[in-house]
């Protein structure tokens, strides 16, 4: 197995009915740009019945049908934050955990304390979240995992990495190894993944490699480095 091996999103999301949902953070080849890309998908009803909205450069997930609405708790959130020179990417209200941290001046990693994985036994979902720190012209980025340390839940696993960002590499962490009953937890470390330096290319890349049936919005968002002016795409099942 080569550590260092690089597969575009497609490769890494082809046949693979349910990773679930995905964060992926990156930088394009001609090093102009930070990446950020955010998925999700969902087998019930109720984590179907959503869509992406953007308010104020925020990205939240909102009920598509509220009169449908069976449970808000896990499938409504801020899932996209800034916070001063931060751009937080998160699968859950931890979003909101981060960025109340920030403000009280915790790091990334101390903020995240305070939460662990979802409490929807029997698949314990991990809280999959990433954060770019802006500076000098360039960005480095962290990502979480926070995860069951076994089947009944008894206690959380907190992993935090740190990498420095690499013209044309980005990685990627997703809830879900594969589709199944319970669902199967991600495995290791944040995949490396290719980012191409075309917004459209990225959102129809992620898009279309995601399971037709279970896949429900994606966002993606590219910030000029040199200019900090934003591109991004949003793309939703339903609507």
């Amino acid at each position: 197995m080569n550590v260092y091996e690089i597969k575009t999103m497609a490769e890494r999301l082809t046949g693979n009915r349910y990773p679930g949902r995905g964060i992926v953070v990156g930088k394009t080849p001609d090093a102009g740009k930070a990446v950020i890309a955010y998925f999700i998908m969902g087998r019930s009803a109720n984590s179907r019945n959503r869509v992406f909205t953007e308010r104020g450069g925020d990205i939240f997930t909102e009920p598509f049908d509220a009169s449908k609405v069976e449970d808000p708790s896990l499938i409504i959130y801020a899932a996209v934050r800034s916070h001063e020179n931060h751009l937080i990417v998160t699968n859950g209200d931890q979003t909101d955990t981060i960025y109340d941290g920030l403000a009280a001046g915790k790091t990334f990693s101390q903020a995240l304390t305070a939460r662990e994985f979802e409490p929807d036994a029997p698949n314990l979902t991990p809280r999959i979240s990433g954060m770019l720190t802006f500076a000098g012209g360039d960005f480095t980025y962290e990502m979480s995992i926070l995860k069951s340390g076994d089947a009944a839940g008894t206690f959380c696993n907190r992993y935090t990495f740190s990498y420095g960002s690499a013209v044309g590499l980005g990685h990627f962490i997703h809830t879900y190894v594969c589709d199944g009953n319970p669902i199967p937890t991600f495995q290791g470390e944040p995949e490396r993944v290719a980012i191409p330096d075309d917004i459209d290319a990225f959102t129809d890349e992620i898009w279309n490699a995601l399971d037709a049936e279970n896949k429900i919005s994606l966002y993606v968002r590219y910030v000029d480095l040199a200019t900090g002016e934003m591109s991004s795409r949003m793309v939703n099942k339903n609507g």
